[in-house]
């Protein structure tokens, strides 16, 4: 059996796994025994990469199948400053497992998205996971974290998703929440209100926020940098969820 690379960010961890991405995503998410339960949201590595801070060779030297020829789920080869040792050219496909199990795949985009003249809200998800409301674009909210931070702290990468704001996005004092889903929506106006071009370009919502998001609230996809490389993982639209990927679809909205 081939042995997988998995980059993890519910919790950040390197892990190598004889499962395949499907069945590692089930078996990630729903557990075995006293495992946690949860969604799941992991990069493919190239099984070849290595980095001299991974003892790789002493994590697949252990991922062996059991005696009874049943393959071995998980071998954790770090859960500590993973992405940072990581290469964007070593990083593969992106994979979303639901609380059931369902997983869906999506592939790196080409390039990143239009910018939007309107206010974004972002779950960091990977090394830190706080939530914040924002005047930047994507892009300009990476670089502002990493490479040309505003801040006395900056960060060597970032993973985060642009949740939906819905109305709020242009208008937060007056907008419509409509089905909007989360709990905190007049702690979110507030925090948006407070936004300013000039003067206060973010606005952390929850310092520590659950990583736990319902992924149909996923703006356009999600961003993936280490130094001043950004790339963009588009999230499939509804029509093409609905229509080739129902199962997941129905799983993720349950």
């Amino acid at each position: 059996m081939s042995v997988h690379l998995y980059f993890s960010l519910i919790p950040e961890a390197l892990i190598a796994s004889m499962l395949p991405p499907e069945q590692f995503g089930q078996y990630y998410a729903t557990g075995h025994k006293f495992k946690s339960k949860g969604q799941a949201v992991f990069f493919e590595i190239d099984p070849s990469f290595r980095h001299e801070y991974f003892d790789i060779e002493g994590a697949l030297a252990r991922c062996k199948a059991k005696p009874d020829g049943s393959p071995k789920n998980s071998v954790y080869v770090s859960m500590y400053r993973v992405m940072e040792h990581l290469s964007l050219a070593a990083i593969g496909r992106l994979y979303l497992t639901t609380t059931n199990g369902a997983t869906l795949e999506l592939s790196r985009g080409s390039r990143l998205p239009e910018p939007e003249k309107e206010l974004h809200m972002y779950q960091d998800l990977t090394p830190i996971n706080s939530m914040v409301v924002s005047v930047l674009d994507p892009a300009a909210y990476y670089a502002d974290v990493t490479v040309k931070p505003s801040h006395s702290f900056s960060f060597p990468g970032m993973c985060f998703v642009e949740l939906e704001l819905g109305p709020l996005a242009l208008d937060p004092e007056n907008g419509q929440e409509g089905d909007l889903p989360y709990s905190f929506l007049q702690h979110l106006r507030e925090a948006l209100m407070e936004l300013r071009p000039e003067t206060k370009e973010n606005k952390l919502v929850h310092r520590v926020h659950s990583l736990v998001f319902p992924f149909r609230m996923v703006k356009n996809g999600f961003y993936l940098g280490i130094g001043g490389e950004l790339v963009f993982y588009p999230m499939l639209t509804l029509d093409v969820l609905r229509k080739d990927h129902s199962n997941w679809w129905r799983s993720a909205n349950l």
